[in-house]
């Protein structure tokens, strides 16, 4: 870009002086110039060619590497055929560590969640509450102990057979580009109107979704980066719903909704979900303080199970986490 600039202002200083002279025309200079810019654009665009080829390479390499990587969680070469019984899930004596970490995550979970009940996941920040979660669809394979779903283990299944059974609503609720309707049939789309509909309702999504100016049809952004956060989780769990699967699994999914949608959700989910194994992960004790039985961990293991009336007096961890959301008034009225 120098050589350019300064090339122009020698042209015209040049060409000044010829044209003043009577040597050459206007027209002759302005030609020169533009010639002379032609061959110094061409020497510029070599030059970001050659900046930009090493970074394709290095970014094609990194895209090769992930194509020609091999999936740790495969399909058994024999899968199990696993009649729906429900959808029980069991962990029995559960580990888990991430590669190249020395610790494990989780330490001999045991605790079995059971059709028509709802079991809460509760634990500070930290304790692997998510990292369970995500060993019942096969996000990961535990690496000591099993998980059983209808009395098989999970890695006896193929993973479409398995996340067939499985409603997932994950911490982050994540739509796709697309319209609403869309983003709710993704995981049934042979879903008639009536289900997109009495799902949306159950989900508390209904109002809104009714405001926007194409309702079932207005677009969604990538990521759903055009609606907010608690709309985002509403629209997941409608998802979720409408697939009507025999697992239900939500993690934190309800943290981005204010307590009065939180409270009118989780009393049509109980309905909804009646019969079906639910499983929730939570930061609100207020959220999941009604469910059948609790599992607390601390550090990676299970240090308590129970319901919130035993639970706040027989486990200090508990007690603790609901200590600092809940008042001792609003404790001891529960």
């Amino acid at each position: 870009m120098l050589i350019m600039n300064v090339t122009m202002v020698a042209v015209v200083w040049v060409g000044a002086h010829q044209i003043d002279m009577g040597k050459i025309q206007i027209g002759d200079m302005l030609a020169f110039m533009q010639y002379a810019m032609q061959a110094i654009m061409a020497f510029l665009m070599i030059s970001i060619i050659f900046i930009m080829v090493p970074r394709a390479s290095v970014s094609a390499e990194r895209v090769a590497d992930v194509l020609d990587s091999e999936p740790s969680v495969k399909d058994p070469a024999k899968p199990a055929q696993v009649p729906k019984l429900g959808g029980r899930v069991e962990f029995k004596n559960v580990s888990f560590v991430y590669q190249g970490a020395e610790d494990p995550v989780l330490q001999d979970v045991s605790f079995i969640a059971v059709p028509g009940e709802t079991t809460a996941i509760v634990g500070s920040t930290g304790s692997g509450k998510s990292t369970l979660i995500n060993l019942i669809p096969r996000f990961y394979d535990a690496t000591a102990g099993q998980l059983l779903v209808d009395g098989v283990d999970v890695r006896d299944m193929t993973q479409a057979d398995l996340r067939e059974r499985i409603g997932y609503v994950s911490q982050r609720a994540m739509l796709f580009s697309g319209t609403v309707r869309e983003n709710i049939t993704y995981g049934r789309p042979d879903a008639t109107d009536d289900d997109v509909a009495y799902a949306t309702e159950i989900a508390q999504a209904t109002d809104f979704v009714n405001n926007l100016s194409g309702k079932f049809e207005s677009p969604i952004a990538q990521a759903g980066a055009n609606v907010s956060g608690g709309q985002k989780q509403r629209l997941a769990i409608a998802r979720a719903l409408a697939k009507k699967p025999e697992i239900y699994i939500f993690d934190d999914s309800f943290s981005a909704l204010d307590f009065k949608t939180d409270a009118a959700l989780r009393h049509a989910l109980a309905s909804e979900t009646k019969g079906k194994t639910v499983l929730i992960v939570a930061q609100r004790i207020s959220t999941i303080m009604n469910a059948e039985k609790i599992v607390v961990l601390d550090a990676g293991k299970v240090v308590a199970q129970g319901t919130h009336h035993d639970l706040m007096q027989s486990s200090p961890v508990y007690h603790e986490i609901a200590s600092s959301q809940l008042s001792e008034k609003e404790l001891a009225e529960i």
